[in-house]
C-alpha cells in the first residue's frame, strides 16, 4: 500500500472513531436526560399522588386515578397501552397485598424490595419492567405508614425517540465516513506534494549524477526541513567531490615532477656503464632518495585519502604519553635539535595510529625548520598539544594556509617535502572533533607555533608529569 493510501486509510479511520465516540456520547446522554425526565415526572406524579385530600365519602379510597392528573407534555403514553393515557399507580402494604385504582386490576407484581418499603426498610428506587409486552419505569415511595406507592410511565416513545436517534446517527457517521475519506484523498494528495518533489530531485540527482540540483523548501514543517537536510546532503556530497578532484588534480601535478627525476635517472642509469664510478655513484644515492620521497609522496596521498576511523578503532588515551613517545624516537634521530617537554595529563578519545602520525608530522616540521642545537618546546595540556621551533617562523601572509594540501611557501621550496604533513595533522584533527592552526609567535619566539586540540575527556584524578630529552636541556 502507498504512503498516500495509508495516509487516507488513517484519515478515515481517524474521523471513524471520532464520529464513533461522538455518536455514542449523543446516544447516551440523549437518553439519560430522556430517562432523568421520565424519573422526574414519576416523582412528581408519586409526590401528588401521595399529597392527595382524602375524599368525603367515608369507605372510599384514598388514592385517586391518575387519569385525573394534568397531562404533563413531556409524558407521552400509548393510548392503547393497559397503563391508560394518564400512567397507573398502585398501593402496596406493609403485607405485600396490593390495592390497585378504582375499577382497575394491578398491573405490577409486589417484590420483596417494595414490600421493604412499604415497611420502612428501604429506599425509594427506579426499576424498568414490561407490562403487557410493553416497557415502563417504575418509581416506589413510601405512600403512608405501612404501605409504598409503586407509580408507572410507559418508556414507549422514549425508545422509539431512541430508535430515529440511532438511524440519524449511523447515517451521520457513514456521511462522515465518506467526506473523511474524500478530505484525506485531497489531504494525502497536498501532503505528498512535497515528497513528490524530493523523490523527484533524488531521482534526477541518481541519474545525472549532478550534485548542483537543489530541491525546493517551502515553508517550516517537517517535509521542508527534510528537503534542507537533503540539500545539505548534496552540498556535502559536492564538497566531497570537488576535495577529491582536487586531491587528484594536486597529486598527479605533485607526482609527474618526481616521477620525471625518477624515469630519467633510471634511464642514465641503463646507461651506468659509460659513467665514471663517482657519478654512477651519485646517480644511485639520488636515484634511492627520490624514490624515498615518492615512497613518503603517496603514503602521504593514502593517509589523506582515507576516511574516517570507524568507533571501533577508537580509544581512549593519554595523549601526553602518546606525545612523550613520539619525542623519544624523535631524539633517537639524532641531537642536532634539543627538545623541552612539559606534558599534563591529557585524556582524548582518538585512533592511536593517526593521532601518532599527526603529531610525529608536527615534531617532523618543527626539527626541520629548526638551526642545528635549536631548541624545539613541545607542551601538552588539557587535549592541546603545541609545538614550538626556533626556525625563521611563518610569515603572516603563509599563516593561514600552511595546513592546506600541498601548499609550500617560498622558503620551504628549497627543503625536501611534498606539502602533505601539516595537511595530515589537520584532517586528523577534524576528524576527531578538533582544529589545528598556527599561531602568531611571542614577542620573545621567532619561529613558528603550531597547535593541534582534540576534545578532552574528564580526568578523575589530574596529575602532571614533566620530563625532558635531559638535565641539560633546560
Amino acid at each position: 500500500m502507498s504512503y498516500r493510501r495509508r495516509l487516507m486509510l488513517l484519515a478515515a479511520l481517524a474521523v471513524t472513531l471520532a464520529v464513533a465516540l461522538a455518536s455514542i456520547a449523543t446516544y447516551v446522554s440523549v437518553r439519560a436526560q430522556l430517562r432523568d425526565s421520565i424519573d422526574d415526572g414519576l416523582r412528581v406524579l408519586s409526590a401528588s399522588v401521595g399529597t392527595a385530600p382524602q375524599p368525603a365519602e367515608p369507605g372510599t379510597s384514598r388514592l385517586r386515578r391518575l387519569d385525573d392528573q394534568p397531562r404533563r407534555s413531556f409524558l407521552l403514553l400509548l393510548p392503547s397501552s393497559p397503563l391508560g393515557e394518564g400512567g397507573y399507580a398502585q398501593v402496596v402494604s406493609s403485607a405485600g397485598r396490593i390495592q390497585p385504582p378504582p375499577g382497575r386490576g394491578p398491573l405490577l407484581p409486589a417484590g420483596p424490595k417494595v414490600v421493604a418499603v412499604a415497611q420502612g426498610a428501604a429506599q425509594p428506587f427506579f426499576y424498568d419492567a414490561h407490562v403487557s409486552g410493553t416497557p415502563v419505569r417504575v418509581f416506589v415511595a413510601r405512600f403512608a405508614p405501612g404501605q409504598a406507592l409503586q407509580a408507572v410511565r410507559s418508556l414507549a416513545d422514549v425508545d422509539a425517540t431512541m430508535r430515529r436517534l440511532t438511524l440519524v446517527l449511523v447515517l451521520v457517521s457513514l456521511a462522515g465516513i465518506g467526506l473523511a475519506a474524500v478530505l484525506g484523498g485531497l489531504v494525502g494528495r497536498s501532503a505528498m506534494r512535497p515528497v513528490r518533489r524530493l523523490m523527484g530531485g533524488t531521482r534526477y540527482v541518481a541519474a545525472t549524477q549532478d550534485l548542483s540540483r537543489r530541491i525546493e523548501a517551502v515553508g517550516d514543517d517537517e517535509l521542508a526541513g527534510l528537503a534542507r537536510s537533503f540539500n545539505a546532503m548534496l552540498e556535502a556530497l559536492a564538497e566531497s567531490r570537488r576535495a577529491q578532484r582536487q586531491l587528484v588534480a594536486d597529486a598527479s601535478h605533485e607526482l609527474r615532477t618526481p616521477l620525471t627525476t625518477v624515469q630519467a635517472n633510471v634511464e642514465l642509469l641503463s646507461r651506468a656503464s659509460e659513467l665514471p664510478p663517482e657519478e654512477r655513484r651519485q646517480l644511485r644515492e639520488d636515484l634511492l632518495s627520490q624514490l624515498h620521497e615518492l615512497t613518503v609522496l603517496v603514503g602521504d596521498l593514502v593517509e589523506l585519502a582515507r576516511e574516517l576511523p570507524p568507533a571501533s578503532d577508537l580509544e581512549e588515551l593519554d595523549l601526553a604519553a602518546l606525545v612523550s613517545g613520539c619525542v623519544e624516537r624523535q631524539r633517537s634521530r639524532g641531537h642536532a635539535v634539543r627538545f623541552e617537554v612539559a606534558l599534563v595529563q591529557s585524556p582524548v578519545r582518538a585512533d592511536r595510529s593517526r593521532l601518532e602520525r599527526a603529531v610525529n608530522n608536527l615534531l617532523d616540521n618543527a626539527r626541520k625548520w629548526s638551526p642545528e642545537g635549536g631548541t624545539v618546546e613541545v607542551l601538552v595540556d588539557d587535549g592541546e598539544l603545541v609545538v614550538r621551533d626556533e626556525g625563521p617562523g611563518i610569515a603572516d601572509a603563509d599563516r593561514p594556509y600552511v595546513f592546506d594540501r600541498f601548499y609550500r611557501s617560498a622558503e620551504s621550496r628549497r627543503l625536501p617535502g611534498s606539502g602533505l604533513g601539516l595537511a595530515i595533522v589537520r584532517q586528523v584533527a577534524e576528524m576527531h572533533g578538533g582544529a589545528a592552526w598556527a599561531a602568531p609567535p611571542r614577542r620573545e619566539h621567532a619561529g613558528a607555533e603550531l597547535h593541534l586540540r582534540l576534545p578532552p575527556l574528564p580526568v578523575e584524578a589530574a596529575t602532571s608529569a614533566r620530563s625532558s630529552s635531559d638535565p641539560t636541556s633546560r
